[in-house]
């Protein structure tokens, strides 16, 4: 199911707001790309930044189980909802 760009960046908010409310993940996640509060604050409807957030939770099964279940979202959509958002197409390398 392909997601249209409105849909996929309200769950792409759902995923940033997630990882704010996440005392554990934040930290890693700010250690991780080098971004300040501020920027995480800006970044919350940047459809740039909750792609990158997206990328950050599929790192990790456990992460995406955890978002997608207190999201009630199947767990195959963060995957679908950042190929939606920008930057988000598969890379051809042939």
């Amino acid at each position: 199911m392909a997601f249209a760009r409105d849909t996929a960046e309200m769950i792409g908010l759902q995923a940033v707001a997630w990882l704010a409310a996440n005392d554990e993940l934040l930290p890693v996640f700010m250690g991780a790309t080098g971004a300040s509060e501020a920027e995480f604050r800006i970044g919350l409807e940047d459809p740039d930044f909750q792609g990158s957030v997206l990328d950050f939770l599929m790192m990790d099964d456990a992460w995406i189980v955890a978002f997608c279940d207190a999201a009630g979202l199947a767990y195959d959509v963060p995957m679908q909802v950042r190929a939606a958002l920008p930057g988000g197409g598969q890379v051809h390398w042939t």
